[in-house]
């Protein structure tokens, strides 16, 4: 009990001096970086604002979501707080300007998110879907993937490319340097990541695994996850020079050892400082190596930053 007690005594300690640490961070530096004070007129169709004959896929900064078919998730007040990380419907994410979304599923092609279930796939397709009819140029990168701990759903494959059809871009090694208007009128870059059945090959309309790599860091404290994704994004080649989506996950992550177990509380602690992180890239001289950056619970002021940074690479202000 008393060994207990002392390791949330040191755990209080240093969440403490993370979150100190981090705001001394953003009293120092700021948060100004090229296109910062960028705010879109029409969030529903930012891409189409910025011009599709203009706008290169590697230009583009994605504003993504972490687990974003969770707004249902468990019951309500009683076990949706652990697991919630979005709060708003996948089709109202778009409505606020998110371009990536990321949807775990399990056998029986329903979204879940660890042992805890929510709706078909289906809702989330048909979201998509319906967000696209009703603009002209918005690109979408729909990431699916097999939840750990569960099973491939049958076929899923096929499924998708049955539900998606000519929405689909293919995959080819010149597909960054293309602009909107080039890939259109595919709409949807979808990457699936199934856990046993065979990833998508050469030829297939769907992305494998590769085309969207990120390094997770399973932490609750702030600083860690903000320096750990500074590294790796520091350790990738510029985005002109990739052939894959990578991706900075600003969230924090509840740890069971923790009394603080629900998502909201604990990835408030890093959520906040997406701008900082956009500022601290090109102080340390690797801005041009960002590609997607995603959160939990998004908000316009996060989708803001990032099409900022996306009209400032248009413009020539950054790389």
């Amino acid at each position: 009990m008393g060994a207990q007690c002392s390791r949330q005594v040191h755990r209080r300690k240093a969440l403490a001096s993370e979150k100190r640490a981090l705001l001394d961070l953003l009293e120092s530096s700021g948060t100004e970086f090229p296109g910062s004070d960028h705010r879109p007129a029409d969030h529903k169709a930012w891409m189409s604002a910025l011009g599709p004959g203009e706008l290169r896929l590697n230009q583009i900064v994605w504003p993504g979501t972490h687990d974003s078919a969770t707004d249902c998730i468990g019951i309500p007040c009683i076990t949706r707080p652990f697991a919630q990380c979005q709060s708003s419907s996948i089709y109202r994410q778009l409505c606020l300007g998110a371009r990536l979304l990321d949807v775990r599923v399990q056998k029986d092609r329903r979204v879940c998110h660890g042992p805890l279930v929510s709706y078909p796939v289906d809702r989330v397709l048909d979201a998509v879907k319906r967000f696209l009819e009703e603009t002209e140029h918005e690109l979408v990168v729909l990431e699916l993937r097999t939840e750990f701990g569960h099973e491939d759903p049958p076929d899923f494959d096929k499924f998708l490319v049955d539900s998606l059809g000519d929405l689909l871009i293919p995959y080819d090694d010149t597909i960054f340097a293309k602009t909107i208007a080039e890939v259109l009128p595919g709409r949807v870059l979808c990457v699936w990541k199934p856990r046993k059945a065979a990833a998508p090959g050469a030829g297939s309309p769907l992305w494998g695994p590769g085309c969207l790599i990120d390094h997770w860091v399973d932490t609750d404290l702030p600083m860690t996850k903000f320096e750990n994704n500074m590294r790796r994004l520091g350790e990738q080649k510029a985005v002109t020079e990739r052939r894959h989506l990578y991706r900075v996950e600003n969230t924090a992550t509840p740890q069971a050892d923790n009394p603080v177990v629900c998502v909201r509380p604990v990835t408030r602690r890093i959520r906040g400082y997406a701008r900082l992180f956009i500022a601290q890239a090109f102080q340390k001289g690797i801005a041009d190596r960002l590609q997607v950056l995603s959160t939990d619970f998004i908000d316009v002021d996060f989708v803001d930053a990032c099409v900022g940074l996306t009209l400032a690479r248009i413009q020539g202000k950054a790389a």
